[in-house]
């Protein structure tokens, strides 16, 4: 057995590509996209037909200026990646909310049903889409409101005990804590490796996994952001990990046996104290994370970066129609 199917036996394995032809290699359960990935996938050769198709979409509706036009191009595109996507996989896709629209409520609950819209159009229905919204207090309540009109969500740039805690008191679907962008913090700080028994974004997904199934929430934790192998099989047993393709290939090509380091037994188990959390006690909790202030802040700056280039691509195929 390799590593992967050994991996597949405990966790919900996510491709974290843009990449379908790498998708449809790995066969992973589910898979998650974003604009930067969207972006070097929608410059691929392969993938020009989805281009062209979201283009001629777009560009057709009546009423619409160049930035109305841009702006559906690009949900257009998000949603032809999403459809390709789940034609080779079994699970769910995750479809991201621009990042411009991290401390905007009301147009991020607006922005996601016109993206389900877009796949029911297509004949896809919510239970295999997941909004992916920045894990903000007024993101964290978007996906309140979404989950529950059946949208499901996945909260990303997920770093704080904060964070974690309000998206399962608001009924989320999913979190991503992001473990490789906190090991890069406290790496940096540092100035040295990290011992990999004293991983501080291993530690932090361990510490979220074991209290929601301590505590009986049903949002599933899925890590994200991994640097190497090792922090994969650390946290094996995790409801899901989202893994680049060259992970996953890393991970296929080694032989061996995987135990179990995550259950929900050795979490009933685990002495850890329940809190709640409202607006005030969610900023102070997490404004007491300096790691999780600066990571929030610049993943959501480069999230926005990331779609800015995307929207810079799309404006240029608008205008070229």
């Amino acid at each position: 057995m390799n590593l992967l199917d050994a991996l597949k036996q405990y966790t919900v394995v996510v491709a974290d590509t843009g990449d379908i032809d790498a998708i449809a290699r790995l066969k992973p359960q589910d898979a998650t996209t974003n604009p930067s990935l969207l972006l070097k996938a929608a410059q691929m050769s392969q993938y020009q037909h989805l281009v062209d198709d979201a283009l001629a979409y777009a560009t057709k509706q009546p009423g619409l200026n160049d930035a109305g036009k841009t702006e559906l191009f690009m949900d257009k595109l998000f949603v032809a990646f999403g459809l390709e996507i789940l034609k080779v996989i079994p699970g769910r896709v995750s479809t991201e909310v621009d990042a411009a629209l991290s401390f905007d409520t009301e147009a991020t609950v607006a922005k996601a049903r016109k993206l389900i819209g877009l796949y029911k159009e297509a004949g896809i229905g919510p239970e295999r889409i997941l909004i992916k919204i920045a894990s903000t207090w007024e993101g964290i309540k978007a996906a309140e409101r979404l989950e529950k009109e059946g949208i499901h969500c996945n909260l990303t740039l997920l770093f704080s005990f904060a964070q974690a805690v309000a998206c399962a008191e608001a009924g989320v679907t999913l979190i991503s804590p992001f473990v490789g962008r906190i090991y890069d913090y406290y790496k940096k700080e540092k100035g040295s490796d990290i011992p990999r028994a004293d991983d501080p974004g291993v530690a932090s997904v361990t510490k979220i996994y074991t209290y929601f199934k301590k505590y009986g929430y049903k949002t599933q934790v899925m890590g994200a952001s991994f640097r190497k192998v090792e922090q994969i099989e650390d946290l094996a047993g995790c409801d899901l990990l989202t893994i680049s393709p060259d992970l996953l290939d890393k991970l296929q090509k080694a032989d061996g046996t995987l135990p179990r380091k995550l259950s929900p037994e050795a979490a009933a188990k685990a002495d850890v104290e329940k809190i709640h959390l409202d607006e005030k006690g969610f900023r102070w909790l997490h404004n007491t994370d300096p790691m999780a202030v600066e990571k929030l802040s610049d993943g959501i700056r480069s999230f926005y970066a990331d779609a800015r280039k995307l929207e810079a691509y799309a404006r240029s195929r608008v205008a070229g129609r």
